[in-house]
Formats: structure tokens, sequence, C-alpha cells
């Protein structure tokens, strides 16, 4: 069984900490050590106090709405319910250290981030004897869990890199489960597919729509499933909606940068507007596609090229100013030893990828697998975000050196630093009107930094935050009863101020972008009658063969 923990479970952190003030210059170093050193002794003593109120029964500590400790057994059984006041009060005493540090920005992020794996790791309920749940389960199926749990763990050894699974994927099959939306690919180059969707409408705004999705993980969380398929929408509101599919690159790709992918959605603006007949388009640029979208326009304001008419962000951040547990690692020693792994390998791995994003909630996505796949022995849940989610693609070397820069460097925010095609990319000369999207509770692209976009683009610009984290704003029906989102026409500098004078609205916030988007949309005109055209004829139904592309 997991122990009560005590003064020498403190070490990880210090040896963490220790890590994180190596990189300091002597006098910072040693004031960092002697704070560190009374913080530690002060919570220290605290916790010993707390443990002798927890031995005697007069301890206050409550589990809460912590899931691990839902079971029943927490409360009613005096020595479980120790076990667990001792974890929570050992891990309230480890982060009031942390709090008491001097340390802001990034090196807090990453300080925040160490002090979560650890803490997470910890905790009782990851053991077998710790885990009241498992072991009653083990009762109850004379021990079938356990047997069942042991096959899932040496699967996932076997098929998943040494992770418990997240999903159960065999309910979700590309093209007839999932990413179902009917159209047709209509323009494919060595990067890229080009789906155009069918009308659902008698007519359609004339100005095409054209999202770019990113190049982590595949396309189709923007067609997650009929109901839940942000494509499917835009289409029954009666757009001319495009979608690109990236190919899944291999180390025969690893010297795409992001110019091979600025090249190919140029290639893409130019079919979507041949086959509509019009001379500008609606783009959507969605996280790392959203980056890739802002290197286009601020190359296309470079040469003077109007051909986007306005642009949607979703969950994307430009400015890399703002404090976030993604951009604390990017220091300088990390992004060399990132570059070089990327550069020998030739790419970045989806599973590695996935590995980095779970270890970003370890407590519901590395130990609560944990715990259901191996110690209860169960199937993990069958969800369509999380079979998304397991789809992984590979990032080009380049392309990665390239993001690298946007976030490590802040390339995009500084007007000229970054060239791409030969052009220097200054984003205030982007005079489109913008939507902006971020999600409150999104841990990988923080809303604040999202926020920072209206500061970079030259044109107006509206800011709109949902309730919801990183895929949930995406995947956000309009039947959603808890969907949620803020608005605010003031523009503010700071963002907190923005979020303070903002009103909540009920509903998705779909229902919003497209009342936004229908008056920059053009005239309502006929539906084609097919896809395509002459020059871009129909090359295959949807979802195409990128997408069936496996890392």
């Amino acid at each position: 069984m997991s122990q009560i923990p005590n003064a020498d479970d403190f070490a990880p952190l210090i040896d963490a900490l220790a890590d994180e003030t190596a990189t300091l210059g002597a006098s910072d170093t040693e004031t960092a050590a002697m704070t560190t050193a009374a913080s530690v002794l002060r919570h220290g003593a605290d916790f010993g106090v707390e443990l002798t109120k927890i031995a005697v029964g007069t301890s206050e500590i409550s589990t809460g709405n912590d899931r691990r400790f839902a079971d029943e057994t927490w409360s009613t059984n005096p020595f479980y319910k120790r076990i667990a006041q001792s974890y929570l009060a050992w891990t309230d005493a480890v982060r009031h250290t942390v709090d008491d540090l001097n340390i802001e920005g990034n090196d807090r992020k990453r300080v925040d981030f160490l002090t979560e794996i650890i803490t997470s790791s910890a905790a009782p309920t990851n053991t077998l004897f710790g885990n009241p749940a498992a072991l009653k389960q083990a009762l109850r199926t004379s021990g079938k869990s356990l047997i069942d749990g042991a096959t899932n763990f040496l699967g996932d050894q076997r098929d998943n890199g040494g992770m418990p699974a997240m999903v159960d994927t065999e309910p979700f099959v590309v093209g007839e489960t999932i990413a179902v939306t009917p159209g047709q690919v209509v323009f494919r180059n060595d990067v890229l597919e080009l789906i155009q969707y069918t009308p659902t409408t008698d007519q359609v705004h004339e100005r095409p729509l054209v999202i770019v999705p990113p190049q982590i993980n595949k396309y189709y969380i923007l067609d997650l499933a009929p109901g839940r398929s942000y494509a499917e929408f835009a289409v029954a509101q009666g757009y001319q909606t495009f979608m690109i599919s990236w190919r899944n690159p291999g180390p025969d790709h690893a010297e795409w940068t992001i110019n091979t992918y600025v090249d190919a959605i140029d290639d893409a603006l130019d079919a979507a507007l041949e086959i509509t007949d019009q001379a500008d388009l609606n783009l959507v640029g969605t996280c790392a596609g959203g980056i890739t979208a802002a290197a286009l326009l601020g190359n296309l304001a470079a040469e003077g090229d109007a051909r986007v008419n306005a642009v949607t962000f979703l969950v994307t951040v430009l400015d890399w100013s703002q404090p976030s547990t993604m951009g604390s690692f990017l220091t300088g020693s990390g992004m060399a030893a990132s570059r070089l792994s990327s550069k020998q390998e030739g790419i970045v791995a989806g599973a590695e990828l996935a590995r980095t994003f779970a270890w970003l909630r370890p407590t519901d996505l590395v130990w609560g697998n944990w715990v259901n796949n191996y110690l209860m022995g169960e199937k993990p849940a069958a969800f369509d975000i999380l079979a998304w989610n397991a789809d992984h693609t590979n990032l080009p070397g380049g392309l990665h050196s390239d993001f690298l820069d946007v976030a490590g460097d802040n390339v995009l925010a500084k007007p000229n630093q970054w060239i791409v095609r030969g052009s220097k990319i200054d984003l205030s000369s982007v005079l489109a009107d913008a939507y902006v999207v971020a999600g409150l509770s999104d841990h990988i692209t923080p809303w604040e930094g999202a926020y920072q976009t209206l500061g970079l683009l030259g044109g107006p610009a509206k800011f709109v935050l949902t309730g919801t984290g990183h895929i949930q704003t995406l995947v956000c029906p309009e039947d959603n009863p808890k969907a949620r989102y803020f608005t605010n026409e003031e523009r503010t500098d700071d963002a907190q101020e923005w979020k303070a004078g903002a009103t909540e609205h009920q509903g998705s916030w779909w229902s919003d972008w497209s009342n936004w988007l229908s008056p920059r949309s053009g005239a309502l005109v006929d539906s084609p009658r097919a896809a395509g055209s002459h020059r871009h004829a129909p090359i295959e139904s949807a979802p195409g063969s990128y997408v069936h592309d496996q890392a």
C-alpha cells in the first residue's frame, strides 16, 4: 500500500527545484536555495502538525469533489480516511512551498507542471491496495479484474508505448462513423487534400470558406460525428465549405517547413476560388493550423495579395509572451535539444506528441486511465474525441523547428522578424476582419495568449471566450445544454479586464460565429449541382486518402 507521506517525500520537489535554479546566476541561485529551504522547513513543520491531527482523528481535511476518492470507503473506513487526508495534506504542503518561491512567468508554469506530475504520481489510488474500489472489484470478480488489468497492461506495453490507453477506438471508423459529412476531394498535392463538402441548402453564400486544421492530429476533429461536426454546421448555414486534410508525414518529409505548408495552402485557395468562380474567400485556422494560416496571411499582406476577405482563429496562440505550460519548456537548451531530436529522426513522432499532451493533465489522462485499465481491469471508454486524439500524426522536422521559433522566440509577435516565402511577416499589415475564439480552461493554448491576437492584427477583430477547454471549444454543437460563451465589444489591453466586463451567453459560439460570418460571405446564389469544376474534377469521395495515413 502507498505509505503515508512524510518529510522525505519533499525530496523529489527539492530536486526538481534545484534543476530549475541551476541556470540562474550565482546570487539568484543562492537566494532561491535559501527561500526553498526556509519554505520546506516551515511547511514541513505544518505538515507534521497536520499528521498528528490526522492520527488522532481531529483533522478537518476533506476529499471534497476529488473523484479519486469517490468510493465511500475513503470516508467510512478510519484507516483509508487517514491515508487520503495524509496524501492531501502532503500535496497542500508541496503546493504551499511552491507558492512561497519567488518564481513567476514561464518559470512558475514549469515548476507547477513538475509539481503536478510529482503529486499526482504519489496518489495512493494509483496502487491496488491503496484503491478500495479496485480491491472491491477484484473480490466481486473473483480476481478476473486483476487478470484483465494485467492483460491490458501487457497490451499497452506492446501497442501503446507503455502508456495506458485512453479510449476504445473500435466503434469509430473514419468515413463510416466519424468524418462522414458528404463531400468530394477536389484537389490534391503532396502535402494536402482539399475536400469540398456537399451543400445541404438550396442556396449558398457565393464567397467560399476554407478551413485549415492543425497538423497535430487529423482534420476530423472539425468533422467529428453527425450533430457534433463544425464542418456539418457550416454547410447547414449555407457556406460553401472546403476542408484541408493534411498528409501524415514520415522521415522522408523532414525538410517540409512552414514554407512548404504555406505553398500547399496557397494552391488549395486557388482551387477553391476557381471552383466557386470567386476572387476572394474566408479562412478558418485552428490551433497549429491557425499559426500556419497567420504565416500565410502575413505573407499575402506583404505581397499585396487580397484573396482572404475574413479570417477566424480557433484556439490559436500567435503571441507567446503570456506564460503557459507549453511555452515554459521552450528554454534555450530545451529548444536546442528538441530541434536536434527532430532533425535526427526527421519527424516528431505522433505517439511522442500524444504522451506530451497527456502529461499536461496527468491526474485525468494518465493516472485515471492507469486505474481504470489496470487496477479495475476495465476497457477504456469509447469516446469519439479520444478516438480522434489516438489517431496520431507526425510533425516533420522542418515544420517543428519553425513552430519552435513561433513559440520560443515569439517571431509572429515581432514585426519583420520571421521570413516566410521570402517575405518579412508583420501581422499588423493583415487587414482582414477577424473572429478569434479561445477556451477558458484550455490547458494547451491559454485564452489569455489567444486574446493577444487582437493586438497583432491590423484589422477589426472580435474575441469570443468559451467556457470550456481546448477540444470542447471546437466540438460545441448548438444542442449542448452546458455550452456558454463570453463577448465584450470593448477592447482592452488586459485580457482579465476584458473578461471582467464581458457578457455571458448560453449556447454555442457556433451560432454567434455564423451571425458574424454571414454578412462577410457575399450574396446568396443557387447551390452548385456538382462538386469541383472542369479544371478541378472530383478525385474521390470524402474523407479522402490522406486521413487514413498512419503515423
